[in-house]
C-alpha cells in the first residue's frame, strides 16, 4: 500500500447461506482508494453496495479477503477496536438519516464529538450546524425538520470530527430532487474543503459522474462503470 492510499481492499469475498445452498454477495473484489478522493460505486438494488460499504467501513467483516484503512487490517482488530477507528477516522451518511429522535440537532452532532472525547464539542457542532445553513434549528428535534433538514443535520453530524473518510448510502434517495442536488453540493463542498475521502455508494449514474472516479458493481463483482 502506498502513502496516498486511504483503503485498500483485496480479494474481498461476502457469502451467506440461505435454504438453497450458499450466496455470495461479493466476489473477489480488489479496490484501492486514495486520500480525498471522491468514488462512486454503483449498482442496481441488491447487488451488494450496502455489503461492500458496510466491511471497508469495518461495519461488518468479510468471509475472505482482507481491507486494511490507513494501514491497519481491519480483521486483525476486535469490534472495539474497529469502533475506535471508525471514532476517529469514519464518517456516515445514510439515506435514512439515522438522526436520534430524542436528541436535538444540535445534541445529533454533538454525539460523535463526545464519543470521541473531543473538546468543546457543543462549540464545535454548532459551528458545522452553521456550515450546512441550520444554526437556527440547533434545537428542534428530528421530527420538526424536513426531510432535506435531517439529512443536513445528518451532514454536519458526518464532518463534525473532521473525518479521513466519509462513506455516504444512498444518501438522496429519500430526497426530493433539489434538496438532493443541494445535499450532494454539500458534500463534494466539504469533500473538496477538507480532503475528506468522499466513497458513495448509489444507483444514479449522473450523481456517480460528479465523483472523480466511477466503479460498478454487478452480481458481487466490481468492474469499471
Amino acid at each position: 500500500m502506498t502513502s496516498v492510499d486511504v483503503l485498500e481492499v483485496k480479494s474481498l469475498t461476502k457469502s451467506v447461506s440461505n435454504g438453497s445452498g450458499r450466496l455470495d454477495i461479493l466476489k473477489g473484489v480488489d479496490l484501492q482508494i486514495k486520500v480525498g478522493e471522491s468514488l462512486a460505486i454503483i449498482g442496481r438494488s441488491g447487488s451488494g453496495k450496502t455489503t461492500l460499504l458496510s466491511i471497508m467501513a469495518g461495519l461488518d467483516l468479510p468471509s475472505a479477503g482482507q481491507v486494511r484503512m490507513l494501514g491497519k487490517d481491519l480483521a486483525q482488530l476486535d469490534e472495539d477496536g474497529r469502533a475506535a477507528i471508525r471514532a476517529q477516522h469514519v464518517g456516515f451518511v445514510f439515506q435514512s438519516f439515522q438522526l436520534i429522535p430524542t436528541m436535538t440537532a444540535l445534541e445529533n452532532v454533538m454525539l460523535p464529538l463526545d464519543l470521541a472525547g473531543v473538546a468543546e464539542s457543543r462549540e464545535r457542532a454548532r459551528d458545522w450546524l452553521d456550515r450546512v445553513g441550520l444554526l437556527e434549528r440547533e434545537g428542534h428535534y428530528p421530527r420538526q425538520l424536513s426531510g432535506g433538514e435531517q439529512q443536513r443535520v445528518a451532514v454536519a453530524r458526518a464532518f463534525a470530527t473532521e473525518p479521513d473518510i466519509l462513506f455516504a448510502d444512498e444518501p438522496t434517495g429519500n430526497l426530493d430532487l433539489e434538496t438532493g442536488q443541494h445535499i450532494m453540493d454539500l458534500l463534494f463542498d466539504l469533500n473538496k474543503q477538507h480532503s475528506t475521502t468522499l466513497i458513495l455508494v448509489t444507483h444514479d449514474r449522473e450523481l456517480a459522474g460528479r465523483c472523480g472516479r466511477s466503479l460498478a458493481l454487478d452480481q458481487g463483482v466490481l468492474e469499471m462503470a
